[in-house]
């Protein structure tokens, strides 16, 4: 009878990460959107990887960067960002993969939008991202 209740809560457990990370994944979005780029950067790890066409961009102070060279400073001009998930994979207790579509609504009704593979690691802060790559 023990195995039953044991069963339950393993699996329980992805479902309570996934809440988790679609948490942080919203609260980054309104970050994002508000211009608050500190709480949009908030969801990766310092240590986290960023796979662009021009190759990989290593921590978090370098992914900033990239961001703010490439969509400005001004918060109006970098849109409203949203996801979509899509699903999630469990690959271990501490890590998770999460593919997702994003949608940035900019001013005028101009729209851009791709999709996104994640892989997050439970840290003790939290779910984080670890590696991006986004197209």
């Amino acid at each position: 009878m023990l195995i039953v209740p044991m069963m339950l809560a393993a699996a329980a457990a992805p479902t309570t990460a996934e809440a988790a990370i679609t948490a942080a994944m919203t609260d980054s979005a309104a970050g994002w959107s508000t211009g608050d780029m500190p709480r949009f950067l908030a969801v990766y790890a310092e240590d986290a990887v960023f796979v662009t066409k021009d190759g990989l961009v290593r921590g978090k102070p370098a992914i900033a960067a990239r961001y703010a060279k490439t969509y400005g400073a001004d918060p109006a001009a970098r849109g409203r960002l949203s996801f979509r998930m899509l699903g999630f994979r469990r690959i271990d207790a501490n890590h998770r993969m999460l593919w997702a579509k994003w949608l940035l609504d900019y001013p005028g009704g101009k729209q851009d939008a791709g999709v996104t593979s994640l892989l997050f690691e439970r840290q003790a802060a939290g779910w984080k991202i670890v590696s991006d790559h986004s197209s």
